[in-house]
Formats: structure tokens, sequence, C-alpha cells
């Protein structure tokens, strides 16, 4: 691989942040005595805050170590690109990352064991989070988001109430919370081979079926349909979305919505056409062989070499942007482009969602009982959710040689310089690498500026990434914000079900995705239903359906 396309792949990871769409469980129990309050980051000066004081990020060095709780994750080295080296120099704010190494799961349980917790635990909203608050290790943060400004002021309350947990307190900082519909999954497509084939019709489930025979018979080195990590759901969840209407749970939950009550999923008529059409796929070679296996890395060499007909994924944009723009360097004519989402022949297009959004965003951050200071780590986080941090992060450093030169008189509106409508590969560059350290990004106030600024420049001059969310992406994301939180905690009965229940769902879509006839998978499916119904599932059901309706209750709640 030479120098350049290492450099490029480097990159292009770093712009990739894998959405789990379930949580991992631990093995073992942990009582909270057995967990420990005190950190071992070496160098953290104990800072005392008099309780009407903010704590004044710049003033002296703010050491903290952070560990992102994905199998997948890895966050970049803290101050080796632009924006976080200049939070480093001009905020004196050093982050020491964990890593989890390919096993989240594992390396959570060995900090817990060995009693040394990181100070930051950025994850989902999900399982492992919740026996941490439950075991008294994460630090509530009410008395903070009321002294400090901008979570407070972006959230607002009704965010904030959806975050509170049942003991009234909030434990979590939202990453791309909104009030706005905004998200990124959907299908992309090759400019070249899509033109080379005449352009043809790409909207229903026959339609994407006859393209990728199209391309398997004219480009036998090309992958027709490209999922990405299949095992976290992606590729094949934008497919079950094309069967269903208004399909807002998707797999997560392991559940489908229909008349207020959360259902097998099993039997669900949407998901059992996907399975078929999946398997289909899959069967006749129109599809990744190694979905199930294949790594980040393999993907992305695919992009690069420009060797993926179509692909879908809960977030495509991070990936096929920078592919775009190096395939489009070569000849303007190549690159990438999204198509609205694919549907069923007879749905309503308008209610086919191949992703979902909800108010509160993605995942959360956690300050644990272990920091020293946790004050001071919330006054960061408030600081990187705000104008300032939001801005720097997006766009790099503030100056005249850069893409933005400071704040308009509101105190908000970012003041582009020429070089935002020029420099757009190297815009996306920076935010390949600062991307994946948003670690509470607020996407109403990004959002927000980068439309109203794009939307004063040429077409030409326009990002990427931006125009394809403007265009089809934010429009076609359902609202599932109704169906937050649902996942029981572990440490409750419904919550040791839940954890044979995905036992049972993974072996069963793996072997579905494999099936060698159409009666082979539904016969798959069949089984799990009644596997999962001997394991408990209609309990399950019942306490997920219970929470469905209760959020249903607070957001409608005047």
């Amino acid at each position: 691989m030479n120098k350049k396309r290492k450099m490029f792949l480097q990159l292009l990871l770093g712009s990739l942040v894998v959405c789990m769409l379930v949580s991992c469980s631990y093995e073992g129990q942990v009582k909270p005595t057995d967990l420990i309050t005190n950190t071992d980051v070496e160098n953290v000066e104990e800072i005392n805050i008099k309780p009407n004081e903010l704590y004044e990020l710049g003033n002296e060095p703010l050491h903290a170590t952070f560990y992102g709780h994905y199998n997948s994750y890895r966050m970049p080295n803290w101050g080796a690109d632009l924006s976080s080296k200049w939070i480093q120099d001009n905020l004196d704010i050093h982050i020491k990352a964990i890593h989890a190494d390919g096993d989240s799961k594992h390396k959570l349980q060995q900090m817990v064991a060995s009693k040394k917790l990181p100070d930051i635990i950025w994850g989902d909203r999900g399982s492992d989070l919740e026996r941490l608050r439950s075991a008294g290790l994460l630090v509530p943060l009410d008395d903070y988001i009321n002294k400090y400004p901008n979570l407070k002021k972006w959230a607002g309350e009704k965010i904030l109430n959806l975050l509170r947990s049942r003991d009234g307190k909030i434990y979590y900082f939202p990453n791309y919370y909104t009030d706005k519909q905004y998200g990124n999954a959907g299908y992309v497509v090759n400019k070249r081979i899509y033109r080379e084939l005449g352009q043809p019709k790409l909207q229903t489930t026959d339609d994407l079926y006859n393209y990728l025979k199209l391309v398997k018979e004219n480009y036998p080195g090309v992958v027709p349909f490209e999922t990405g990590q299949a095992i976290d759901g992606h590729g094949i969840d934008q497919l079950f979305s094309a069967f269903k209407e208004e399909n807002y749970s998707y797999t997560r939950y392991l559940a489908v919505a229909s008349d207020k009550k959360m259902v097998s999923i099993y039997q669900d008529p949407g998901f059992r056409e996907s399975a078929l059409f999946i398997a289909k796929l899959m069967r006749e070679g129109l599809m990744t062989q190694d979905a199930m296996t294949q790594t980040q890395d393999q993907v992305a060499e695919k992009f690069w070499n420009g060797t993926v007909a179509v692909h879908a994924s809960a977030d495509p944009m991070g990936m096929a942007s920078i592919a775009h723009a190096e395939l489009s360097a070569k000849n303007p004519d190549d690159g990438y482009f999204f198509i609205d989402p694919i549907y069923k022949e007879g749905l309503d297009p308008k209610k086919i969602y191949p992703g979902t959004y909800n108010i509160l965003g993605w995942n959360v951050a956690t300050i644990t009982t272990s920091a020293q200071n946790p004050e001071a780590i919330f006054a960061m986080l408030d600081w990187m959710t705000g104008p300032e941090g939001s801005a720097v992060q997006m766009w790099g450093p503030p100056g005249t040689d850069g893409y933005w030169t400071g704040f308009q008189a509101d105190g908000i509106t970012p003041q582009f310089t020429s070089k935002y409508g020029i420099d757009q590969v190297e815009i996306e560059k920076i935010q390949a690498v600062s991307g994946k350290m948003m670690w509470v990004s607020n996407t109403k106030y990004l959002d927000e500026t980068k439309i109203n600024y794009e939307n004063t420049l040429s077409e030409d001059q326009k990002n990427w990434s931006t125009k394809w969310q403007q265009q089809v992406t934010w429009k076609s994301q359902g609202d599932d914000t109704p169906f937050i939180n649902l996942i029981p905690e572990p440490d409750v009965e419904e919550g040791l079900i839940a954890i044979n229940l995905m036992d049972i769902w993974s072996k069963a879509r793996t072997m579905a995705i494999f099936g060698e006839t159409d009666e082979e998978v539904l016969a798959i499916l069949d089984q799990a239903h009644e596997d999962s119904m001997a394991a408990g599932y209609q309990q399950y059901l019942n306490f997920i359906t219970n929470r469905w309706q209760e959020n249903v209750k607070k957001i409608n709640h005047k």
C-alpha cells in the first residue's frame, strides 16, 4: 500500500463513528463496594472550586482519561490533529485514551475488576452504563448543568427531562442532540458504474435487485451491494426498512411496534420479507460475502478503489465523503451520490426510513466517580458542546489562515473565511479525525450554522456531505424518540431475559443470511421465535411496551 493511500485510509477510518445497535452485557456480577472512587491518572492536581464559581479552562492543566465503549472505536491521538492540538495548546487540556482493543465488554469488565475506571466513559445509553449508574459509579450532573451555560441552553428542558434516570437525576451528557430531523443513514451509489450502466431506475427493491445483477454481470471485480459491518446491522437493517412503512424500532429491541404494543420481530411480515431478500442477495453473490466478518479496513479499501456499486448503512457519510473527494479529484464525473431510500413496490416511499433519529441524539458521555475533579471535566464537555468548542472541532482552529476567524456580533455564528468554499477536501480531513472526538456534539448548533452558510455558496463550493444531508438523508429519517431507553437494566429479571434473547437473535440472523432456500430462512426465524418465547420473550415485550408508552406520556406532557 503506497504512502498516500495509507494516509487516506487513516483519515477515512477516522471518520467512521461506529453506531452499535445494542449494548454489550456483563457476564459477572459486581458489587458497588468492590468499585473504586479514586483515579490512576498521573499528574492530576486537585482543584478547589467555590460553589458559585465557574471552573475556567486554561488556568491550569486538566488531565483526564477517556474510554470509548465500542469494539471498533479507537480514539485518535490527542494533540496530533489541528483541532485537539488547538484545544491542548490554548486550554491546556490533555486526554489520555483507553482503548477497547476489539472487545469492549471484556475491557470494561477488566477496568471494573481492577478498580481503575477512566474519568470519562462514552457509549450507548444502555445496560452497561446503567449498570455503572446503579452501582453508584457515575457522577450526577444536575448541579453542573444548572451552573454551566451551554448544555442547558442548547438541549432544553424536554431533552434534559428525557435524560433523567429513575432516581430523578441526570448522569448522561448527550451527543448529537437536537430538536430537528437529522441523520445520515441511507444508500450511496457509485457514479461511474451507474453512468456506464445507463442510469437505470433505482427506487424499488425490484429495481435494486435488477441493478445489482447488472453490476455482477458487467463488473466482476466490484461488490454489487456493500453492507459494511453487517454484524452491527449495517446494510441489512436498511434493507429491512425497505419492506416496512414507519419502521422506527428496527432490530435493536428485537421487536416491532404494532397497535401500541411491541411484538415479535420474527413474525413481522416486513422483517420476514427482508430476510428472504437478503438471503437471496447472499446466495446469488450480489452482496458482500464476508458481510458478517469483514473489518473497517477492508470496507475502506473497497471504497478507495471505487469497487463498491451500492452501499447502505446507518452512517455512510463519513466513508463515502472522503472517497468521493478522492475519486472526483481524478475525474469530476466520478465519486458517489445518495439516492432516496429503496422501498418495496406498493409501499409509500415517504414512510420508508432507512435510519432514525431522536432528540437525545446518539450516545452519551458520563463522568465516573473516579474523577478527582468532575466539575472540571464537565466544564470541558460543556465548552465542547457550545459554539466555540463545536466550531473548533468542526472547522479547525480559528484564524485568518483557517476556515473561520471568530464569531459574528451574536457570539454564536462563525465568521467563515473564503477558504471554506475552496478547500472542502481539507475540511473533510479535519472532520474525519476530530469527528471521532466530538463526544458531546451539538447537532442543532452545527447543522443550523453550516446550512445557513452553505446556502450562500455556489453549487460547486458546497460541502458534499451537507448537500446530501439537505437533499436526502435528513428528510428520510424517522423520529424514534418514543423508543429511547427501552432496554431493561441487567439487574432486573427482564434484563437477564434480554441477554438470552440477544444470543438467540445473533445466531438466528446470521444463519438466516446464509439460508440456502426461502423455506430454510423462514424455518430459522420460526425456530428463533419459539426459542425466544421459551426464554421469556413475552415478558420482555411487555416490559419494553410499558417503557415505550411511558416515553409517549413524557413527550406529550405539557
